[in-house]
């Protein structure tokens, strides 16, 4: 949430508001004018469509925005004829429910913008299961529905084409934010006060936000010819602030040490609270950069971390002994600067030269997957395995139920509230259910008191429409950023609405709460017993995943180790699929934890192995910071007999999840030790001794890997 000055101004400069504003005046606009032409029964209807729409209007490309509304004006229309002729005879409707609720929930196979597709679809059915119209009217009642969602579609398509950047540009700076967060938690690793567990859970919890951010941005940057092929210095500096973004990420991962032996090491020098200082520090800079950023406002940077680089080093020279670590912590902090200060330079530098001698030879179409849309895909899905399957089935299930339960129980002419409810609370997984249930309820009670106490003290017309508006722009602006506070907004919006609809009475107000009470009952109850995902029935391939991408991209670095130049897109690859999958892994995580106890198994071991599959990829980054891109002539056997047996372990945990193996390919003179006998003679410099700590400390995390998962395997 929203908790300082800073904050509530980049609340306003970002796209959560922008997309409040542009979906408030895609709505309201309808009815306005038509109220003005005194057609206000059409502008309702044509801000019906535009409603239905809006589901769609999530981030990413323009064109994937415009082919997804094109199918979701044609999916709207169609339903909404079929409902208007179904409503007639309730057996009917109660089947085309069924079987919609069915067809359209399973359009999540197709990833999240064709499921907001089907959201958007059966929404229209809701909303037209309740409107009295005569058979000869529906098909003109459900052309103008279609209407109001062309026209929403050409007005937000519109509003990207006036700036085509700014949508990128709020998304990257959000995405700087959630780094900047990311890094204030790897600095309190340096708090001697602050419990290294409870930090380890914050760590990974905000991985899964930053992940989120950065798969954002790269569809919204890659899969736009925009943003990859034009050559304007706005275009340039979006993609390679983000690429260096993902470089500063992977820095910042890369300060990562065995936290308990330092802290029980220099805890008396002060040295630690002066990095923990200094992290805090950068993380602020980082925080004015995505200010910037989010803003289009220029500013002089505003701190030098040279001297307090020169002042730690000058600490860490006075710790004489065994202050290795300790130098190459601050070899990170150094580079950590660097990355601050390139992406800063984008911003402040009026050449284009830096950008073009910048851009380098990376893919970047490899690093967005793309979505099959194929029929088969739909088809394949029609079995009891699919998750996705029993979801739908589910949906179908719960939403015959709650259109029976409004029709015979629940109060008022506004029943639909039971299946808007079901609709909106009932997820794939039990937690994300159970959450947004929760989220709902809350919502709906402190939004009906607010909206009571608008009522009874306000009564102007003029003011409880700017009032109405404001709420609007709230319920639009925190749907994807505080679902819980958007429904707060939501509530009372709604009532001042039916008041100005001519419906209003604080009768409408119980009606919604009892309904809402309704409709969340029945879905939690359905989440639990009727074809429950539980997340430990889909851990075992999120551990596979993350294993799998650990060790490809140990491999990656293994290269470099044997004296192998590494193709820096194949590293960044294997580097993005860590961080994807590891985000996914703690995300699976944190649902778990959600769950009812005794759905949560092996939960201790599941924790325990998304802690070393971080540190794991924390020191395989940190690893690949000193040597990537660089060519190690003379590979010390040691170093690669422990490389080895680190992906051997790994593999080893691979196959016992069912999952597949990686090869470690090495030149010969690097995979065979006799080849090279005055290499094992040479004594171990510092750099080698560094090295060999590292790769020692990566075997026992493998190891450790293996047991642990022996244990979630029993």
């Amino acid at each position: 949430m929203i908790s300082n000055p800073r904050e509530i101004k980049s609340f306003f400069y970002s796209q959560y508001f922008s997309d409040g504003l542009r979906i408030t005046a895609g709505i309201l606009l309808p009815s306005l004018i038509a109220e003005y032409f005194d057609k206000f029964e059409i502008g309702v209807t044509l801000s019906l469509g535009a409603l239905c729409m809006c589901v769609i209007d999530n981030p990413g490309p323009v064109i994937h925005k415009r082919n997804a509304m094109a199918v979701g004006n044609l999916c709207v229309f169609i339903v909404a004829a079929i409902t208007g002729f179904a409503r007639l005879n309730i057996f009917t409707l109660g089947l085309e429910i069924t079987v919609f609720s069915f067809l359209f929930s399973l359009f999540i196979v197709y990833g999240n913008r064709a499921a907001s597709v089907g959201t958007a679809s059966l929404l229209s059915m809701i909303f037209m299961m309740s409107k009295e119209i005569a058979p000869n009217e529906v098909m003109l009642f459900s052309g103008t529905i279609l209407a109001g969602g062309i026209w929403y579609m050409l007005f937000s398509l519109t509003f990207f084409g006036i700036r085509p950047y700014r949508a990128a540009q709020q998304i990257l700076g959000e995405s700087i934010t959630e780094i900047a967060r990311f890094l204030r938690i790897k600095a309190d690793f340096y708090n001697v006060d602050i419990d290294i567990d409870n930090n380890y859970r914050k760590l990974v919890s905000q991985q899964v936000q930053v992940s989120h951010q950065q798969d954002n941005v790269r569809e919204i940057l890659f899969k736009s010819r925009l943003m990859v092929r034009e050559s304007t210095n706005a275009s340039r500096i979006l993609v390679l602030t983000f690429v260096d973004l993902v470089d500063m990420f992977e820095q910042i991962m890369a300060t990562h040490y065995d936290y308990g032996h330092i802290r029980e090491k220099f805890k008396d020098t002060g040295v630690l609270n002066d990095i923990d200082k200094l992290l805090h520090k950068m993380a602020d800079e980082v925080d004015n950069i995505a200010f910037m950023v989010l803003s289009n406002i220029r500013y002089k940077r505003l701190t030098d971390f040279n001297p307090d680089l020169e002042n730690l080093k000058l600490k860490i020279d006075e710790i004489s002994t065994h202050n290795l670590v300790l130098k190459k912590i601050l070899i990170n902090l150094r580079d950590l600067n660097q990355k601050i200060v390139n992406i800063h330079n984008y911003y402040m530098s009026t050449s284009s030269k830096l950008l073009f001698e910048k851009q380098g030879n990376v893919e970047y179409s490899k690093f967005v997957t793309h979505q099959d849309f194929a029929a088969h895909i739909f088809f394949d899905n029609f079995t009891w395995n699919s998750a996705a399957f029993r979801h739908a089935l589910r949906v179908a299930l719960v939403c015959l139920v709650g259109f029976i339960t409004a029709k015979f129980i629940s109060l008022g002419h506004h029943s639909y509230w039971v299946l808007l409810t079901i609709i909106v609370i009932l997820k794939p997984g039990f937690s994300l259910s159970k959450q947004r249930n929760f989220q709902r309820l809350i919502g709906t009670i402190v939004g009906g008191v607010i909206g009571v106490i608008l009522l009874i003290f306000i009564h102007n017309s003029v003011a409880l429409f700017i009032i109405m508006t404001a709420l609007m722009i709230g319920t639009y602006s925190f749907v994807r950023l505080n679902y819980v506070t958007s429904v707060i907004f939501m509530t009372p919006f709604v009532l001042i609405l039916f008041k100005f609809l001519g419906v209003g009475g604080y009768n409408i107000v119980q009606e919604r709460v009892i309904d809402t009470i309704i409709g969340s009952s029945i879905a939690l109850i359905a989440s639990y017993f009727i074809f429950p995902s539980w997340e430990f029935e889909q851990i075992k391939e999120n551990l596979r995943n993350v294993i799998s991408a650990n060790t490809n991209y140990l491999i990656k670095i293994g290269g470099s180790i044997a004296g192998k130049m590494v193709d820096t897109t194949e590293y960044k690859l294997a580097r993005k699929e860590v961080f994807v999958e590891s985000a996914n892994l703690s995300a699976a995580f944190e649902r778990m934890t959600s769950e009812p106890k005794s759905k949560q198994r092996n939960i201790k071991d599941v924790h325990k192995f998304v802690v070393l599959n971080h540190i794991l990829s924390s020191y395989i980054a940190t690893m690949a910071a000193a040597i990537i891109g660089k060519r190690l002539d003379k590979p010390h056997p040691d170093a690669i007999k422990s490389l080895k047996k680190s992906v051997a372990l790994l593999n080893d945990s691979s196959k016992r999840l069912n999952g597949e193996t990686a090869e470690l390919k090495l030149e010969k003179n690097a995979e065979e030790p006799a080849a090279l006998p005055a290499i094992e003679k040479v004594e171990l410099n510092a750099d080698d001794k560094l090295l060999k700590e590292q790769l020692d400390f990566i075997n026992k995390i493998s190891n450790d890997i293996v047991k642990v998962t022996e244990n979630i395997l029993k």
